[in-house]
């Protein structure tokens, strides 16, 4: 759903809606939709050093790595779009100069979203219980500075009230794997290390509702599996708040059932609950597998992330685009292209990991459109409900009905 010029009014309230997070930019209004809705993920890497450090490199234009992003971005042209690993400031000064740097690249974005994740925030206690106060793992989620590795929304459609429940309480998830605390920090531990949000975007009359989360990474603790329990229990609070209306849940789950380190149960529950469409790249499939690949399990293809082999976790698909089984699927796909595409190495300095996408048929249908495949086609996967592979492109993904596929 690509931009028409049409002049944009400003939105009522946007004193409000700013305070909110809310951002309406003066671009351009659109028309309905005419064509598939385009909903990706994407963690950019758009992360420095100390607060206002992304803004600056922004401004300064010189940033190879801040190029790459918006042309990826600007490649695979979605209509709503998740970022995690993203810096925030109280401005959103970084946000809307990406904005602006994507509208002069052709891919415009009137509403935004973003407001202060639990990274980085002070929480005033030893949350690690190491003695010490105000380090990185101190912060209601790891960070150096409040802001650090947040989450944007950017779209071409109107947002809604969003609904934010990043100051839920760990304790207060029921079934949670919380390890035992003192209970001055049982009584203020958030569960989200980042953020958790249902966002409700207005397209064509029809509300659809993105989950957003970016979940801790299941390592970097000790015995006490402190980062694995959440990252499983960041995961399990989506189960019992699923809405009845259409929505896609998305984001950086920082897991892959097959083959790293965690706790997989919450997330297998929902890819059963949910569409997976098994979204594929030429550039995952291709990639060596040596090293700590060469010991996965998982279909390279569906690789998220670009790890290293030789000393680290190597690739692992850990990013997600999962619609409600209410809504039909058109396509999908990761942009990693194969090694001898041009755009290859763009995609490679732009992050460690790869955008996501997912081609809907909007307004939705009201009967479940799920294509299933047989327990022979699935093979061992325990009856996953999952979408059967689509055919290739150039970078792996889908051919796309009805709109062009990611070249």
């Amino acid at each position: 759903m690509r931009l028409r010029s049409a002049p944009l009014h400003p939105l009522s309230g946007a004193a409000r809606a700013a305070a909110l997070g809310l951002l309406s930019l003066p671009l351009c209004a659109l028309p309905a939709p005419a064509e598939p809705l385009r909903i990706a993920t994407f963690s950019p890497d758009l992360g420095r050093r100390g607060p206002g450090l992304l803004y600056r490199d922004m401004l300064g234009g010189k940033d190879a790595q801040i190029a790459a992003v918006v042309a990826v971005i600007a490649r695979a042209d979605p209509d709503l779009l998740l970022l995690t690993g993203i810096d925030w400031d109280y401005d959103n000064l970084a946000l809307k100069e990406l904005a602006r740097q994507l509208s002069a690249a052709g891919a415009g974005y009137p509403h935004l979203y973003a407001s202060r994740p639990n990274s980085g925030m002070d929480s005033g206690l030893d949350l690690d219980q190491n003695g010490r106060l105000g380090t990185a793992d101190d912060a209601q989620g790891f960070g150096f500075f409040t802001g650090q590795d947040g989450m944007a929304v950017l779209s071409r459609h109107p947002l809604g009230p969003v609904t934010d429940y990043s100051a839920f309480l760990w304790r207060d998830l029921e079934g949670n794997l919380m390890p035992p605390a003192p209970p001055e920090i049982a009584a203020a531990q958030r569960l989200s290390s980042v953020a958790h949000w249902d966002l409700p975007v207005e397209i064509a009359g029809r509300s659809l509702h993105l989950l957003a989360y970016s979940a801790t990474p299941p390592v970097f603790d000790g015995p006490e599996d402190r980062n694995g329990r959440r990252n499983h229990d960041e995961t399990a609070f989506w189960q019992d708040r699923l809405p009845e209306a259409p929505f896609v849940l998305l984001g950086n789950a920082n897991l892959d059932i097959n083959d790293s380190e965690g706790r997989p149960e919450a997330l297998a529950a929902l890819l059963s609950t949910l569409q997976d469409p098994l979204p594929q790249s030429a550039g995952g499939k291709a990639y060596p597998q040596n090293g700590a690949n060469s010991r996965h399990k998982g279909d390279p293809a569906l690789d998220t992330a670009n790890w290293p082999a030789a000393d680290g976790p190597g690739n692992m698909r850990v990013d997600y685009v999962l619609p409600a089984q209410s809504l039909r699927i058109l396509d999908a796909g990761v942009l990693w292209p194969d090694p001898q595409d041009d755009f290859a190495k763009t995609v490679e300095a732009a992050s460690r990991h790869r955008l996501v996408w997912v081609n809907l048929d909007w307004p939705p249908t009201t009967a479940p459109t799920t294509e299933l495949r047989t327990e022979e086609e699935n093979g061992p996967e325990g009856g996953v409900k999952k979408m059967p592979p689509l055919p290739e492109t150039a970078d792996g993904g889908g051919t796309g009905k009805g709109r062009a596929a990611v070249p």
